[in-house]
């Protein structure tokens, strides 16, 4: 591919035939696959701490019973473990979408979604560079395939699923011809890794039965370990590469409030790769991690803005309130969420511009820069105790005030004072024992929640 721009630029429907909330006519699918050529793009901008990064999720299963197993011990110890990483909500595609454009939009559901045109996802950070992106989509029929699901054709188990894919649920991409064909199948990504040609960020998805959604923990982690291991011996792809392996959430939700922390999806994450310093592999790492801090990851290490809400603040057990919800797992709000576009975010390189353009002079939705997220008009997560740098707060009070708790009568009130100030308004790292920016773990570190 010539330019970045022509990812831009291109917005022709060649796969538009299946377009469908439901799997299209098999007619139709070979008809695309007859016709429709995967886009390469490949690039070599330099990192703060490495040059590639890749994810691998598996699905739905609870942090004790992944930690047990012997192939993920036997992978975590190549590499990092992240012994507090959450997933975002539940079910599976929430998580996707968080980990795309760092909102969730209140979605609680499978469903079909084409989230509108002016949102923004991590392939807009990356263009601002134009640092090469792509998907790898196992047994997804031809590139770009916009259909709900495609079955096995033999079996006809779940295979592929769209859910799984969080790029496509985006019209920013799934209008645009030449960028639909960057989301790929594993046929591609091994030529691609023969060719030399891999992108530098890509997410990679089993299909149904690899991933333990359709079998277990045993079985997904068997698939992970074959896949991954050849990968550790080929140069290409392993030098200055880091590779995330974790889950999109755990299989258990209604935890109680005592478990909170240990279990409320809460799921085992690995980094791997040759970015990796020898010096930490087989370490485990406490900070707490999202889906979302796969975002400000990026933007650490390539010095990219964010789109808003990203980097600076995240929820790890629950949707936030939005146009997606269903009031399963989240409140319905019809309005689309506004992004602050004034921070500086977590790793202090700015608001994408586009968002800029868009939103300027209008007043976010959330209170992105408390160090605690909270919605006072929902009433979410208001009134809730939390400790930071050794003084407690309670969230909601105002939208510029913090409120410092009296542990001795349990009261709260508001205060200007200028340490409280600074707290509300410091980015979402201050409060976490983080090491020197440069190490692997520092960019990893760029957002993260507060316990």
């Amino acid at each position: 591919m010539a330019a970045v721009t022509a990812i831009l630029a291109l917005a022709g429907m060649a796969a538009g035939a299946t377009i469908t909330t439901t799997e299209p006519a098999l007619a139709a699918i070979k008809a695309a696959q007859a016709t429709t050529v995967p886009e390469t793009w490949s690039t070599n901008v330099t990192g703060k701490a490495f040059d590639r990064f890749y994810q691998i999720w598996l699905e739905n299963v609870d942090y004790v019973n992944a930690a047990n197993d012997t192939n993920q011990q036997w992978l975590a110890s190549k590499g990092i473990t992240l012994t507090n990483y959450y997933g975002t909500g539940h079910p599976s595609q929430p998580n996707y979408v968080a980990s795309a454009s760092g909102d969730n939009y209140g979605m609680d559901n499978d469903n079909f979604h084409d989230i509108p045109s002016n949102v923004s996802t991590l392939a807009d950070l990356l263009n601002t560079k134009g640092i090469s992106w792509g998907e790898y989509q196992q047994h997804m029929p031809f590139p770009g395939y916009q259909g709900y699901n495609y079955s096995n054709q033999v079996t006809y188990a779940n295979d592929y699923m769209r859910k799984h894919n969080p790029l496509v649920s985006f019209d920013s991409i799934s209008s645009n011809d030449t960028a639909l064909r960057l989301i790929k199948n594993f046929t591609s990504f091994y030529d691609d890794l023969d060719n030399e040609v891999l992108p530098q960020w890509a997410f990679i998805t089993p299909n149904m039965t690899n991933d333990a959604h359709d079998t277990n923990i045993t079985y997904g982690s068997e698939w992970l370990r074959s896949f991954v291991e050849p990968l550790m011996n080929n140069t290409y792809f392993w030098d200055n590469t880091l590779l995330l392996l974790t889950f999109d959430e755990t299989e258990t939700y209604n935890v109680p409030e005592s478990e909170v922390y240990a279990d409320r999806n809460r799921v085992f994450s690995i980094l791997l790769g040759g970015a990796v310093p020898d010096d930490l592999v087989g370490t485990k790492d406490e900070t707490v991690y999202t889906h979302y801090s796969t975002i400000a990851t990026i933007s650490a290490n390539w010095e990219l803005p964010l789109p808003g809400s990203l980097g600076l603040w995240c929820q790890h057990h629950r949707s936030l309130p939005g146009p997606l919800s269903e009031s399963d797992y989240s409140v319905y709000r019809a309005s689309w969420p506004i992004p602050a576009t004034n921070e500086t975010c977590s790793a202090g390189y700015g608001i994408l511009q586009a968002v800029k353009d868009t939103y300027s002079g209008m007043t976010p939705t959330y209170n992105y820069t408390a160090p605690f997220p909270y919605d006072a008009g929902y009433a979410l997560d208001v009134g809730v105790s939390y400790s930071r740098n050794g003084t407690t707060y309670v969230s909601g009070i105002n939208g510029t005030g913090v409120a410092v708790y009296d542990t001795s009568n349990g009261t709260a009130s508001t205060s200007s004072s200028s340490a409280a100030s600074s707290s509300a308004a410091a980015t979402s790292g201050a409060g976490i024992n983080m090491p020197a920016l440069g190490s692997v773990a520092a960019v990893m570190a760029a957002l993260v929640s507060f316990l």
